[in-house]
């Protein structure tokens, strides 16, 4: 079973991981979320969880004073990456991973549409192709502890990192923003009207969801 820790703060925005949960399951994994971003602390179904995904949030991994339940997830990251649990970090989750790794996060201001990647040879991205969804308004500026960058792009040299040690993944880009939810992207957050950045024929992110789904099989 994988666990998706639902880390969005605005409800109007928790569209995002429907999809996530659409993807793993078209994968054949078993899924359940959890709303993190309500109830904080340690979920119960944690226990049955092979893996863990993260999702995004609109907030950001600095403001704990507001949400003081991120230092709690934090906490818990750390304690499954020495567990040696699959986890896998998308936007905010990417974020959130190497700030509670000792890494350092900043805004920067929004940036979406879609961007062209050089993904690493790491099995992630087996079958990704190069352009991939962007919409994050905060920046990984200093890797966490025992992370490695393993994707850059022209605007930015951390895209997606990989543990050293322990299976754990984290991508800044949304693997479940294909062309589906670009209507409801495009009307929340604006989107590029160049014909380019309205383009999803050759956007294959989901895959990203797919293989994480074997990796934590593997692990």
């Amino acid at each position: 079973m994988i666990l998706v820790l639902q880390n969005e703060v605005d409800p109007d925005n928790r569209y995002f991981v429907p999809e996530i949960r659409r993807h793993l399951a078209a994968a054949g994994a078993t899924v359940r979320v959890h709303p993190y971003a309500d109830t904080g602390g340690r979920p119960d179904a944690l226990r049955d969880a092979d893996a863990v995904v993260l999702s995004g949030s609109t907030a950001g991994v600095y403001e704990t004073d507001t949400y003081p339940w991120m230092d709690d997830l934090g906490a818990l990251v750390r304690e499954l990456r020495d567990d040696r649990v699959p986890m896998l970090g998308i936007c905010f989750g990417h974020q959130l991973i190497n700030d509670a790794f000792g890494g350092r996060v900043e805004h920067r201001g929004l940036r979406k549409g879609i961007e062209t990647v050089r993904f690493g040879d790491d099995p992630l991205f087996e079958g990704v192709g190069s352009r991939v969804p962007m919409v994050h308004g905060d920046y990984v500026v200093e890797l966490g502890d025992g992370l490695r960058p393993i994707a850059d792009a022209d605007y930015h040299e951390h895209v997606a990192t990989r543990h050293r040690e322990a299976p754990v993944w984290t991508v800044q880009y949304h693997p479940e923003l294909t062309e589906t939810l670009l209507p409801q992207i495009d009307t929340d957050f604006g989107w590029p009207t160049d014909p380019a950045d309205r383009d999803f024929s050759t956007v294959t992110v989901e895959r990203t969801l797919a293989n994480f789904v074997d990796l934590a099989s593997e692990a």
